[in-house]
Order: C-alpha cells, then structure tokens, then sequence
C-alpha cells in the first residue's frame, strides 16, 4: 500500500484539476485565514456578552461560516452543518444558551491555546455536552485556528478516509472524528515529504478520494490488479465537465484578480501615490513583471498596526509619497470573499488614530455590487457605515483609469468613479 499511495500522491500533486493545485496552492487561501479567525473570535466575544442573539441569519457566525463556504470546492456546503434546521431543533446553540456558550468555549480554548493536547481537549469537553446537532462539523472553525493540529472534515473527506485505510469512521460523532484525526496525523507523517505541515494538503487528497476523482489504491491484490489500478489512475484528467470548467474558471479569476491589483497599482503610481501591494501578491507575475515592481519593498510604519496582521495582506494601499501615511486601500473581489477584505480594510481603519484620513474602497465585477451591499449590510460589519468604504464597479476603473492616470493627481479621481454603500 505504501509505494502505491505515494504513487498516487505525486500523481494528485501535479494534477491541475486537483484540490492541492487549485485550492492549497491558490493564494487567497492564506490570506483569509486571518480574517476567518477574527470572525471566529467575534463569534466568541458575542456570545461571552450574551449579545449573540438566538438566531444563525444574521449572525456573526453565519458571516463567518459563509467565508469558509467560499473557500472553492472542499468547503462548499460548509454552512449546511449550522443553518437552523426547526422542525429538528438542531444544531442546538442558538435557543440553549449553555450549549452556545459550551460551543464558545470550544473556540476560545482553540484560539487561544498552542499544542495539540490543548485542542483535543476542549474537544473533548465540547464533546461531553453532547449537543445536539453540533457534531465534526465545527472542526472546519478550528482549522482556520491550527491548520497544524486540526484536520478539516466533510462527507467526502471522511469517505475518502475510510476508503484509502478501510476503516469505518461516522460522520456526527466526535470521537470518530478524533480517532480519525489521529489517523491523518499518521498518514501525513509517513508521506510528509510530499505534503505538509498543514493538515489542508492531506484533507484535500481525501477529499478527492471520496469525490471518486481518483482510484484508491488496493491494499491487497496481485500484479493485475494492481496495472489495473495504475491504469485507472492514469486515466484521471479530468473526471466531470463542470468541474474542469469550474478550476479553468479559477484560473481565470486568478488572474483577473493580479490585473485589477495591477491597474491599482500604476493608478496609484501615476496619481503621485507610493504603493503598497500585499504581502503574498508581490510576486505575482504581471506585465513581464512582478505585480510589486515599482512598489515599497518594506512594510511601512502606517501598516503595522497593532493586533491586526491582517492589513499588510490588503490587496493594494496608496501612501503619501512624503510622510507614507495611508491615503487610500483597496480590496479586489473578484470572486474572493468579500468577507475577508472588508475584515482587512476595517483593521486598518479602526487600528490607529488616522482612520479619518484614509479612502476605503471594496472594488469587484458590476454584477457583484448586490452581493457587495450585503456584506456590508450584516451586523458584524455595523461600523462600516461611519467608515465611508465605497465601492467601485470594474467598468468604470476600465473606462476611467487611463484618464485619471493622464491628467489626474491626488485622491480625487478615484472617488469621483466610487459608489457610496
């Protein structure tokens, strides 16, 4: 079984159509892991001052849980475990208040903890609660906190397990998932080379494994059978239409992405700004270049605000040129979550005493501007309003930026094409 599985490993690893190369390695992954943990610790903050509410819509929880549902295909559904189901009265954390705060204290312990005996332990104290409803599921939270230590979980994750070692695993119970995790910890381990420390890569392999996108190797069986699997492996390219449309989508949006940072970023230039362009995006390949050409090359002063790492990952800041005090930040949502940026650009703005001098602006495709409303409508964001993000729609940054780039200077010109929300 070892040499097949490792077979079958490198075989995934290079698979474009794969989770690891289109969702591991897609970059916006790790930049909303830190807004996805403060949203978690909202959540905690809410519920430890009785503030929460009885109710998922409209929480700071479903925000939260929708961000993680946006992370492309392995945690799509991710919200399903926490929508209020009333003719079942399940998950029970919104109308009993002890299993809601039993279910903060999970997080809290999780946030605020650094080894593995810690996490499994407020599992377990989670665990003893035995709250209906709230099962394995919460685990796809407590990823977002120590994807080191906490294994994702799903169906096809779970089936993709059983399926490569033959155990039997059930979804809803909490010490299955942990005797699985333990599994995964062994299995990671034994195949670290190829994978990593981050326990995404690995649940990404179950999870195409228990999508049926790949064959599972046989863990006993002649020569035959074994050139049968190696044929069937071999002919995984691409196992479903919609899907290969759905990762050439991807890509695409990718790069539509890196080219609205791109034209930000010479806007910028060209309006007499210094810029800034994310931490993770600087090397992104742009115009024969790297989108951080001609960008500052060290994090300024203005950026490193206090108890928020999120800022220095804004898609791209402009600065006075002089004083390199933040003039403006824009997050690009292209399809990303929108979530997230809103997190960053308001970690920015509340993390100093400059928040009256700065322009925030949420810039995304015309047909994204409801969703856009949305986002900043819900509770969580209820400081956006005094804040001023506007949102400016790609059609008018594709007719307008070359003009303002021509004959504009200052912040006027990108506040002359930007809508007030």
């Amino acid at each position: 079984m070892t040499d097949l599985t490792r077979t079958l490993i490198e075989r995934w690893k290079v698979d474009k159509n794969g989770t690891y190369q289109s969702w591991f390695l897609w970059p916006e992954r790790l930049k909303n892991f830190r807004s996805i943990r403060r949203g978690i610790g909202a959540v905690v903050n809410e519920i430890q001052a009785g503030t929460f509410g009885n109710a998922y819509r409209g929480s700071s929880l479903e925000t939260v849980v929708s961000s993680i549902a946006e992370q492309r295909q392995m945690f799509k559904g991710a919200d399903h475990a926490f929508l209020w189901k009333p003719k079942l009265r399940i998950p029970d954390i919104y109308e009993n208040a002890d299993n809601q705060r039993a279910f903060a204290n999970l997080l809290h312990a999780c946030d605020c903890c650094d080894t593995e005996q810690e996490v499994v332990q407020a599992i377990q104290q989670l665990s003893q609660h035995g709250i209906k409803g709230l099962g394995p599921a919460a685990a796809n939270l407590l990823y977002f906190i120590h994807p080191t230590l906490v294994v994702p979980f799903n169906t096809a994750i779970v089936n993709g397990y059983n399926a490569l070692t033959g155990s039997s695993v059930k979804l809803g119970k909490w010490d299955h998932y942990l005797a699985m995790r333990e599994g995964v910890l062994v299995l990671n381990a034994r195949y670290r080379d190829l994978l990593s420390n981050d326990l995404g890569a690995i649940a990404g392999l179950l999870f195409d494994l228990g999508m049926a996108r790949y064959p599972v190797p046989p863990r006993e069986g002649d020569s035959a059978t074994v050139a049968a699997w190696e044929t069937d492996l071999a002919k995984v390219r691409e196992e479903a239409a919609s899907f290969a449309r759905q990762i050439q989508a991807n890509r695409t949006e990718d790069a539509t992405h890196t080219e609205v940072q791109g034209w930000l970023r010479d806007l910028g230039k060209a309006l007499g700004f210094s810029v800034w362009v994310a931490t993770n995006d600087r090397s992104r390949p742009f115009n024969g270049g790297a989108l951080g050409d001609g960008c500052l090359s060290s994090i300024p002063a203005s950026l490193l605000v206090a108890g928020a790492d999120t800022v220095p990952l804004i898609d791209v800041v402009w600065l006075n040129a002089t004083s390199l005090e933040v003039e403006a930040a824009f997050e690009v949502e292209h399809t990303t979550s929108i979530y997230s940026g809103i997190v960053r650009l308001l970690d920015l703005a509340l993390g100093s005493d400059q928040s009256a001098k700065k322009h925030l602006f949420l810039v995304a495709p015309d047909a994204r501007e409801a969703d856009v409303r949305a986002q900043l409508s819900r509770p969580a964001f209820s400081r956006v309003s005094e804040l001023g993000i506007r949102y400016v729609p790609y059609t008018s940054l594709t007719e307008h930026r070359e003009n303002m780039a021509r004959f504009g200077a200052g912040i006027k010109p990108i506040e002359a094409i930007a809508k007030t929300l």
